[in-house]
């Protein structure tokens, strides 16, 4: 069942390409039949030939061949399969130490800033919780402990709150762990 999953899946793959494929032909059509219709000087002729190769040169980037690595996570897949496609892909897609440590670097920019903002939302609800807000903010309370006092629906919000801000923490460290594992 799970070779049945993955053959359509790489059939689906091939039509993609395929229609990719016959849109940029379609395209590179048109800009062949618009340079023979103008006439154009050498200097010009290699500033275009350097912008096609340069944006030729970054559609093969660093950015894919990752994401390529990323399809290998497959749970469906046994062992020899994952291997095989591992080696499949070190073969079609080299990486080396600078797109490694760049994909580290954001990666780890994301979590730290994940984090702070956790950390800030944990404050920020604690701080509405505990500092006595004015009398038209404190809406409606919800349950009494005294006649004065009580849990309002500010109480509520300010606790959703601190929720998010521990959830965002919890989910930094449970990705950070995830990442050790996977080294």
């Amino acid at each position: 069942m799970s070779t049945k999953k993955r053959i359509e899946q790489q059939i689906f793959d091939l039509q993609q390409v395929n229609s990719r494929s016959s849109e940029i032909n379609q395209k590179l059509d048109e800009l062949v039949q618009l340079l023979s219709e103008t006439e154009l000087d050498s200097d010009t002729i290699q500033s275009l030939q350097q912008k096609f190769n340069n944006a030729v040169d970054t559609n093969t980037s660093n950015k894919e061949s990752i994401e390529a690595f990323r399809q290998l996570d497959d749970p469906n897949l046994s062992r020899e399969e994952m291997l095989d496609n591992l080696s499949l892909l070190l073969t079609t897609n080299p990486i080396d130490s600078k797109v490694s440590s760049a994909y580290i670097k954001r990666s780890l920019l994301s979590r730290i800033v994940l984090g702070l903002i956790g950390f800030t939302l944990i404050v920020l609800g604690m701080g509405m919780i505990v500092m006595p807000a004015p009398p038209y903010f404190e809406m409606f309370t919800l349950f009494y402990f005294t006649t004065d006092d009580g849990i309002t629906i500010m109480d509520v919000i300010s606790l959703l709150i601190v929720l998010c801000g521990v959830y965002l923490l919890i989910n930094v460290f449970k990705s950070q762990k995830n990442d050790k594992r996977a080294r």
